[in-house]
């Protein structure tokens, strides 16, 4: 609540103190009712302001922070582990990871759990947008600069100062916008197209691809300076393949998600049946490959709960994406374990108690046999 101090023994000491104390203002008598109605409308309007931005920073924490991240998995505990850190570190940040891992959603948390989360998070996707427009949107243009420059146009660089700018499909970005943006990560200044004038920006970069930007380098298709300016900080974001443990807590969250959006549907679960089938499958989209099957099940089922007759039907072919326990060359034994887990926990719907008692050992083991032989399998998927 706005405080007003009214006192007839006026003194700067005084003054300075209750506003360093917490006072709105500092009234002495005399004084007309008027003023004092114009600073306590003031005061209040300044309180009101101040309540609104408590609440929708508290609302952008609680979307974007790091509950946002779902996932108990190994490879979302390591990502949890430096997360922290990397939001902490102000520099530019690099996220890797195939289509449909959440590289935006990660990019947001980041910008949500740093200094700069007060400040506007401003996103681009560089794949989307022809090489004319995109230097025009990333660094702004004069008026007249172009063909259809009606008006001066501030670019996203100015208009996440103070904040964090979201480079989307980084590795996409033409070489003389690469040049530019060079430009502005070393020196701190942006010249719109058409201008003389180069304008200082407070901007922390977030960039993501899905490319390997270092084969990209050595092709000779993305800048080496660039690329090291940009992978101050890197992140690999893991697909949902190698995450499968995830999959019962990403189902529900996109159940209670899309419920919301549709609440004719009656669906409010998936069978065990239909959960093994989304645990076995590969999901080449990864977790927004899950999020469509899942708004798609509540569409179009109608029942409460959801049967593998009712998933697509890639979803069901023989296999079903599922990673093979024993095949091609001998593997080590800590491969097979864990490849063998995955497949006891597909087959239990999700529950890993449940498959760590038909396994004969306890949880722990079971975390610590799925998250064995991880880097081996990592290196046959690439």
């Amino acid at each position: 609540r706005p405080i007003l101090i009214m006192t007839a023994h006026g003194a700067i000491d005084s003054a300075i103190e209750s506003i360093r104390q917490g006072a709105y203002h500092y009234l002495t008598k005399p004084f007309k009712l008027d003023e004092l109605v114009i600073f306590l409308r003031r005061a209040i309007e300044d309180s009101r302001l101040r309540r609104e931005a408590d609440t929708l920073r508290t609302t952008l924490r609680e979307r974007f922070g790091r509950a946002a991240l779902i996932g108990h998995s190994a490879p979302m505990r390591a990502l949890f582990d430096t997360l922290e850190r990397v939001a902490a570190a102000d520099v530019s940040l690099l996220i890797g990871g195939e289509t449909g891992t959440g590289k935006g959603l990660f990019a947001r948390v980041v910008h949500a759990e740093s200094r700069r989360a007060s400040g506007p998070f401003v996103e681009v996707n560089c794949a989307a947008l022809p090489e004319s427009l995109l230097e025009s949107e990333l660094f702004g243009h004069e008026k007249g600069a172009f063909t259809g420059a009606a008006r001066t146009r501030r670019g996203l660089f100015a208009q996440a100062d103070g904040g964090t700018l979201f480079l989307d499909e980084i590795g996409d970005v033409p070489p003389s916008i690469q040049v530019k943006l060079l430009h502005v990560l070393e020196e701190g200044k942006v010249r719109p197209v058409g201008s003389d004038q180069a304008s200082r920006v407070d901007v922390r970069v977030v960039a993501a691809t899905h490319r390997n930007l270092r084969q990209a380098v050595r092709m000779g298709g993305f800048r080496e300076d660039l690329f090291y300016r940009l992978d101050v900080v890197s992140l690999q974001l893991p697909p949902l393949r190698q995450r499968r443990e995830d999959i019962p807590f990403l189902t529900e969250h996109f159940l209670r998600e899309q419920r919301s959006r549709h609440p004719q549907s009656p669906v409010q679960r998936f069978s065990p049946e239909a959960m093994r089938a989304l645990i076995a499958y590969d999901w080449p989209g990864n977790v927004r490959e899950l999020a469509h099957v899942v708004e798609r099940a509540l569409v179009l089922s109608r029942r409460a709960e959801v049967q593998p007759d009712e998933l697509p039907q890639a979803l069901l072919q023989p296999g079903g994406g599922r990673p093979p326990i024993l095949e091609g060359e001998i593997l080590p034994i800590r491969v097979v374990q864990r490849r063998y887990a995955v497949w006891a926990v597909a087959e239990c719907g999700g529950h890993r108690t449940r498959a760590a008692e038909k396994l004969g050992v306890d949880v722990k083991t079971l975390y610590n046999w799925l998250s064995e032989g991880r880097a081996e399998d990592k290196r046959e998927d690439d």
